[in-house]
Order: C-alpha cells, then structure tokens, then sequence
C-alpha cells in the first residue's frame, strides 16, 4: 500500500515517481530480455516474460491505488486530471513491456546477421529516449520548487526536446531495420515475420511513449 497521505505532505509528484519506479522496473529487463533470444535462451525469455509481467502488475497495483485515492479536494501545484494523464502515460510504457515479453514466448524466433546489428541499435536508441523521459519525471519537484518557472522550467522543456529527438531518431533506425528486415523475408516462415514485425512495433512504442509522456508534462508547464 502507497502512503498516499505522507507522500503528499512532500510533493503529489511523489506518486508519480513511486509508479515510474516500477515502470523502470520493467524497462530495465527489456535488454536482458534481448539478449536471451540473442542467445537462444528459452527458458530464460520465459522466465523474463513472467517477471516482466509481475513487474507490470505491482505498476499496476500503484496506478490503481493512486487513481482510487487521489483526494478530489485536495490543492494540486497542478491540475488533476494532467497528473492522472503523466500517470497514464507511464503505464502504458509498463503494459507495452510486458506484451513485448508476451510475444517472445509465442513461438521461437532467432535473430538473422543481416539485421541483428541494426536492431540492438534501434533497442537502444528506444531506451535512451526512455531514460531522458525518466529524468524529466525525476526533476518534477525541482520544478515544483520553482512554481512551474524560470530556469527550471526551462530545463524540463529542453530535457523534452531531446526526447522529441531521440524518438524521431528511433524512427530512423527502425526504418532501417524494416528494410534489413524485408530483404531475408524469404528466410523467414510467415509466423516469424509478422513476430518479428509486433516486436518492432513493440521496442518502437517504447520512444513513442516517452515522448508522449514528455510531451504531456510540457504541456503541463505551458498551461502555467
């Protein structure tokens, strides 16, 4: 149980780091996860799945309880319903984690050299986005300290810029990988290919996400 009242006596953006810790949580398993498969380690990506998905349920356990009892009269530094929305955000980044362990456990795939490469550097390109977006959940009570203003303010915005960058890079190298991806389609069974097309979908909603998280927190700031 989250001690909501104690945690607002210190700052409501407490909640939120309370849930991001365990979003964290399941994005921190995604490159073991990967390497598994790189390893052709089933039992291992079963074993990260099931953790994965017990990560994404205590996020949940958090969200819920902080919906249920996130206090209507309560004075908020901002509004409640954008907070609910940032919380919103950040579980999504821990449902589409788990699916992503869903999928790896649906049929044995392996990756191809002409594309395995490419496609740690898409993972991590998509991780970097997330950690940038971490850092911008981190810094909220500095912003709060600084009543939404001034130098802090203008930190949160440029921190979400780089998100904004780094997802858009993300965008490019999934790209390539697609293009990797289509030239061995004749190595792959149809089931392998559209598994491996969900995944890409998957690690790309990882920047995705962060930066519709990003993005929420700045509107946050330009409503102030």
């Amino acid at each position: 149980m989250l001690n909501l009242f104690s945690m607002f006596g210190r700052s409501p953006f407490a909640l939120l780091r309370t849930h991001m810790e365990r979003v964290i949580a399941c994005v921190e398993e995604v490159g073991p996860l990967f390497e598994a498969l790189k390893a052709g380690n089933i039992q291992a990506i079963e074993d990260l799945a099931i953790k994965i998905s017990d990560l994404e349920h205590k996020a949940d356990l958090a969200k819920n309880e902080i919906r249920n009892h996130l206090p209507k009269s309560l004075f908020l530094p901002i509004d409640r319903g954008a907070l609910l929305e940032i919380l919103e955000c950040q579980d999504e980044i821990a449902d589409h984690i788990e699916d992503l362990g869903l999928v790896l456990t649906l049929k044995p795939i392996s990756f191809k050299p002409e594309f395995e490469a490419i496609f740690f550097k898409f993972l991590d390109k998509n991780l970097e986005t997330f950690e940038w977006a971490k850092k911008i959940i981190h810094e909220l009570d500095e912003l709060l300290e600084s009543t939404f203003g001034g130098i802090e303010a203008e930190k949160v915005r440029s921190m979400a810029h780089i998100v904004a960058v780094k997802e858009h890079e993300a965008d490019l190298i999934q790209r390539e990988f697609s293009k990797a991806l289509f030239r061995v389609d004749n190595q792959l069974s149809y089931s392998e290919f559209h598994l491996w097309e969900k995944v890409c979908l998957l690690v790309a909603s990882i920047s995705n996400l962060s930066e519709k998280l990003a993005n929420r927190v700045r509107m946050t700031l330009d409503v102030k």
